[in-house]
């Protein structure tokens, strides 16, 4: 398999981190949408990442649908997301919101890097903001009232933990002194106990 897109995507890395914890092995493309825009676009017509190409030629895109296929090759018994109930639904919404909180991150990036700056557009960034700050701020509740757990569903990492940690590490690198970890204790735990694992530690951007 060969995973398309650069560890400083939190989509890109949560593939990358997730297959490592499932024993997937991995080729890896560390490809830019910027640079290498037209080879990502010999796998994805987007020119988007993560994209997975599979030893087939099959080329899976958007990380959650390959997450999904990750998780059906290993079973139920392995997967990262459970298979229903009252944990998937968790699970999802948590992911849901971290998820959307990166790409309001993007937003931001992407206006500030590619729009000079007499054309921002002021309260378009402060909505943003205020997006992200107000996710945060549930994300981090949110782990505050699972800390009694080794892990935000239980006894084994999933998902939630991979995803949110991804994410958290992607925003406070990118907005960096605007959001500071120490505003989120329970969320910078949680992110803390990840980024510890051999498995984030190797695919931490450099």
């Amino acid at each position: 398999m060969l995973l398309i897109g650069m560890f400083d995507s939190p989509f890109v890395r949560r593939v990358a981190v997730s297959m490592k914890l499932l024993d997937i092995t991995f080729d890896h493309a560390n490809w830019s949408v910027g640079r290498d825009f037209e080879r990502i676009r010999e796998y994805n017509p987007l020119g988007r990442v993560p994209t997975l190409v599979l030893d087939d030629g099959e080329a899976l895109m958007e990380s959650s649908a390959i997450l999904d296929y990750l998780d059906e090759s290993v079973g139920p018994e392995r997967a990262l997301l459970p298979r229903d109930g009252k944990d998937r639904r968790t699970a999802l919404r948590l992911m849901a919101i971290a998820t959307g909180t990166a790409d309001k991150t993007v937003t931001q990036i992407y206006e500030n890097a590619f729009r000079p700056p007499e054309k921002h557009h002021e309260p378009w960034l402060e909505r943003c903001r205020k997006q992200v700050q107000s996710a945060l701020v549930e994300l981090d509740t949110q782990c505050a009232e699972r800390m009694s757990s080794p892990w935000l569903l239980g006894e084994r990492i999933s998902q939630v933990d991979v995803t949110l940690a991804c994410v958290f590490t992607f925003i406070t690198d990118a907005l960096t002194p605007t959001v500071k970890a120490a505003d989120y204790p329970a969320l910078g735990a949680a992110t803390e106990r990840c980024e510890k694992l051999s498995e984030f530690r190797s695919t931490r951007a450099d």
